[in-house]
């Protein structure tokens, strides 16, 4: 008899860009993973943009069971409050160093970018300080090990210490999510090779940001990093957009052909 195989399905609700005007878009990032035994939101984008989109597509969030939350910045994290309002049961996967920190950019003018957090009851928070197994086929992955090249777009992004002084952010807020052959990055401040070499499981899809702005990393840094993707993961298929440049992406696309695909608001992939 032939067994039947596991099925995956992700649906991006909020992200920065989109091929249908029906859905909002926003610089935030929000995607509705499916599997066999989960509903998973990764991430919450900045707003509630991610439940009017998933209104318009018949999406009904109240059945989610797990909200993942990749670092504190409320780009990601800032519909998170709506989620737990219109959810009663699902769980909340988070850094602690997400809930507690102070975030701020300088790209531009000083501005704060950290979550409001919502009152989460005790139960209902999963509290992250080490690579672990949340449930069956979901890991979380977390203090990535920085060996690699780091996103130079991090210069601008600070956190604010206990004396009012702004320091260049170490990300140890940030976590990765890694379920059923998927990974997902959030913002991959830490840098998607990190992240990569942070997993100790087999990467077939990774989807999320790069964290690779337009106008950060030389032309030449970018055909180097997607020539480094290519070699060591040639298996792997990467769908990006959120904090991935256009220009960046069309450089990796020049290198990486059919590995590498950009996803939108509105848009299903189905594994």
């Amino acid at each position: 008899m032939k067994l039947k195989s596991n099925i995956m399905k992700w649906t991006v609700l909020s992200d920065n860009r989109t091929n249908d005007n029906q859905f909002q878009t926003e610089h935030g990032l929000s995607i509705l993973l499916k599997t066999d035994k989960h509903r998973i939101l990764l991430d919450t984008g900045a707003s509630d943009v991610f439940i009017r989109n998933a209104e318009k597509m018949s999406i009904d969030l109240s059945t989610v069971d797990y909200v993942f939350i990749s670092h504190g910045h409320s780009d990601h994290a800032g519909g998170l409050q709506y989620i737990v309002q219109r959810n009663q049961q699902a769980k909340v996967i988070v850094s602690p160093d997400a809930i507690s920190n102070k975030f701020f950019s300088k790209r531009g003018n000083l501005h704060r970018i950290t979550t409001e957090w919502s009152k989460i009851d005790d139960d209902r928070l999963v509290l992250i300080d080490q690579t672990c197994e949340i449930a069956e086929g979901i890991q979380a992955i977390a203090h990535i090990p920085q060996i690699h090249p780091m996103p130079k777009g991090n210069q601008h992004l600070f956190v604010q210490d206990a004396g009012g002084d702004y320091v260049p952010d170490d990300f140890r807020h940030e976590l990765a999510l890694y379920v059923d052959g998927l990974l997902f990055t959030g913002c991959a401040h830490s840098g998607l090779e990190n992240i990569l070499a942070a997993c100790p499981y087999p990467v077939k899809m990774v989807v999320g940001g790069f964290h690779l702005l337009d106008g950060q990393e030389s032309e030449e840094e970018l055909t180097a990093l997607a020539q480094r993707l290519e070699a060591k993961y040639p298996n792997t298929q990467f769908y990006t957009s959120h904090c991935t440049g256009d220009e960046v992406f069309a450089i990796l696309k020049a290198v990486m052909g059919n590995q590498l695909y950009a996803f939108n608001c509105g848009m299903t992939i189905t594994v």
